[in-house]
């Protein structure tokens, strides 16, 4: 049966305006007759001729219009076909499952395929999997690719086929969901090139700053310390401007640098070379001299690079020193820091923050002391000596500890035998309540937030101090009143002890709280073999004064025969990685403290000839602990630090959440495998 095409719409009734015409003739020739019947005849006669020539024209027309109509859609269609063909942009069709059913010339250029090409788009792009094309719940969706060395932006626009298939007479429409995929490339390369180009040379702030200009220049004779101080300024003046950068020397030991992010990328490539061209500088000086760099990269303004550069040569100075630092907003970065650090005989610095600290401790009426969670030796001892130090100041005070680990436990009893420090520890929750304006909180042993024995108290006080010989990582705990972290230091304990001699002339405390502090500078310095220097001993010496007996303090240490056969299982079954790394596990099964066994095993392991650094794994509730040790050959931090960790230069640890303990260990390795392949071990 042929089926009629009908008109509709404005092109309609343009067509049958004339007949309308007619209908409104025909009433004017009756009003015409009713008044004329002559006038009414012949306009009837009129009419009548009208309509004839009307009717005769209408259906003469209707099919030249319409074919016409027929030929020009069928003409527009060739013509939008050929434009789409045509057409600069890279276009194709795709099926729902990503197969290619037609494409432009543009695509086929693009992508060096023939017309006719039908496999899947992934085989072009294997970046462009499955999900990532329209489906049931997205009509669009897009992602960058990278195809022969240029950077394109695909889009991809869901057409759906519902509608044409319904008015299809071969196939059943009812709950088609049936739909083509538009795609379309549109080349991002010059435009991503002139991003670049406009990043490269954004605006970075750094600085230079000398770890021990001082002590370089006392070591050479004095006519040649001028000599000294210019190889050493020309040095880092002329490393600043082989890289297009501006420096500027501020104070003695102090530059500022302006360079371009695209030179921070060339130092990044180089490992920062400064650090180790500017000790080849000698003239008879007994020490090499060291710098720290920091550099603050990608602020918003040049104010927040500068303070973002403050904030990386504060955190290189706190580490030690001997390393460049980049922070940005998101994160920090660093290099270096393979020296050990050099103890500094001068206590000035302690002093200055010894009457601080009395300062304010004497300016409040409460003092909360608290250290890291599972609190050590040297943690609970410097606690107990910051007690020690309110108590002389006649302040009441009170440590914060939650969790009482085996190996403190002598420490703890031996504390507390004291007459007045029966109450002297409280818990968390006892320490928020009584937090207040009139309290000051001292925290030792730690200066990362997270892992203190409270973290909630440092949001609750104002006055917050940090005591600590770590090395600062990029967590720290921020605005603190006074902030004294010493990574050349042994131990806490043995910072708060020579913050004690500065408190009060000829100081005295019980001999039970000395004991506690001597055991956490044997503890840290493992029996004064590890970090030792002039300062430990002094510190040592004036615990001795104070009553400390070493044969009680090695009493307390003694472990059970458990202990002892686990750690003595962990040294035996230890692999020798890469002839220089000792890699051992140390099971928790009916071990108290395992960690800390785990860590004895890790100072054991050095004993060993040829081994460079040691690490000891315990799986213990639900976490993987890791004991890094070393003498002096290897940064076990940095290796820490990559696995989430920190630590010092020879003492580091971390902890390792959602995997068993082989999986730990093949990280740990692949660890050690990147750092030696970059030069970083």
């Amino acid at each position: 049966m042929k089926i009629k095409m009908r008109l509709k719409g404005r092109l309609r009734t343009y067509l049958r305006f004339t007949i309308y015409l007619g209908i409104l003739l025909v009433v004017i020739g009756v009003a015409a007759f009713v008044l004329n019947k002559t006038a009414g005849i012949m306009l009837a006669l009129f009419t009548l001729v009208y309509f004839a020539v009307v009717l005769i024209l209408y259906f003469y027309n209707k099919p030249v219009i319409m074919n016409e109509l027929v030929s020009f859609a069928t003409e527009y269609g060739q013509i939008q076909r050929k434009l789409l063909r045509e057409l600069d942009l890279p276009y194709a069709l795709l099926d729902e499952d990503g197969k290619i059913m037609w494409t432009n010339r543009a695509f086929e250029r693009t992508v060096h395929q023939p017309k006719g090409y039908s496999k899947g788009i992934q085989t072009l792009f294997p970046t462009i999997t499955e999900d990532r094309l329209p489906g049931i719940d997205n009509d669009q969706t897009e992602c960058e690719i990278e195809f022969e060395g240029r950077d394109y932006t695909a889009k991809f626009r869901k057409i759906p086929l519902r509608e044409m298939a319904e008015h299809s007479d071969i196939i059943e429409a009812k709950d088609y969901d049936g739909f083509l995929v538009a795609c379309f490339l549109f080349d991002e390369t010059a435009l991503h090139i002139a991003l670049q180009e406009l990043d490269d040379q954004s605006l970075c702030v750094g600085m230079i700053y000398l770890d021990n200009y001082d002590e370089a220049l006392e070591s050479v004779e004095e006519v040649r310390q001028s000599l000294l101080v210019a190889l050493i300024d020309r040095k880092v003046n002329k490393y600043v401007a082989s890289i297009d950068g501006i420096c500027r020397k501020m104070e003695k030991d102090k530059f500022l640098v302006i360079l371009s992010k695209k030179a921070v990328t060339q130092l990044q490539e180089s490992h920062f070379e400064l650090l180790e061209d500017i000790k080849t500088v000698n003239i008879g000086n007994e020490m090499a001299v060291t710098i720290s760099i920091g550099l603050g990269v990608d602020g918003l303004t040049y104010a927040q690079n500068y303070e973002f550069a403050r904030n990386a040569i504060d955190l290189a100075l706190g580490r030690g020193g001997d390393q460049a630092v980049i922070k940005t907003a998101e994160a920090v970065t660093y290099y270096g820091g393979k020296s050990q650090q050099v103890e500094k005989n001068t206590r000035v610095k302690a002093r200055v923050k010894a009457h601080a600290l009395r300062e304010l401790v004497t300016a409040k009426e409460n003092v909360l002391v608290m250290g890291h969670s599972r609190p050590d030796a040297d943690s609970f001892g410097a606690a107990v000596g910051i007690y020690c130090m309110a108590w002389v100041l006649e302040r009441k005070a009170n440590i914060v500890l939650d969790g009482m680990t085996s190996d403190i436990q002598p420490l703890v009893e031996c504390f507390t035998s004291v007459s007045g420090n029966e109450d002297a520890i409280i818990s968390g929750q006892t320490a928020m309540e009584m937090a207040g304006n009139n309290t000051v909180l001292v925290v030792v042993d730690v200066n990362k937030p997270s892992i203190t024995e409270c973290p909630e108290l440092l949001h609750m006080v104002k006055s917050v101090v940090v005591l600590d010989h770590h090395r600062a990582g990029s967590e720290i705990i921020e605005n603190a009143t006074l902030s004294y972290v010493e990574p050349y230091a042994s131990s806490a304990c043995e910072m708060i002890s020579e913050i004690l001699q500065y408190v009060q002339d000829n100081i005295k405390i019980h001999i039970e709280e000395a004991d506690c502090m001597y055991s956490g500078i044997m503890v840290d310095t493992n029996n004064f073999l590890t970090k030792t220097g002039v300062r430990t001993f002094e510190a040592a010496a004036f615990l001795r004064r104070c009553g400390a007996d070493v044969t009680r303090v090695r009493k307390m240490f003694r472990a059970d025969a458990l202990e002892y056969k686990a750690k003595a299982d962990a040294v035996s079954q230890a692999e020798i990685y890469r002839d220089s790394y000792a890699i051992s596990t140390c099971y928790s099964d009916d071990l108290p403290s395992p960690t800390v066994i785990g860590a004895q095993a890790a100072n054991e392991l050095l004993n060993i000839k040829g081994i460079k650094a040691s690490f000891v794994l315990t799986d213990y509730q639900g976490k993987i602990y890791v004991s890094a040790r070393s003498i002096d050959e290897v940064n076990v931090q940095l290796i820490m630090e990559r696995l989430g960790g920190g630590g010092h230069m020879n003492v580091a640890a971390c902890q390792m959440e959602g995997i068993g303990l082989e999986e730990a260990i093949g990280e740990l390795k692949g660890t050690i495998d990147s750092m030696i392949e970059s030069g970083e071990l």
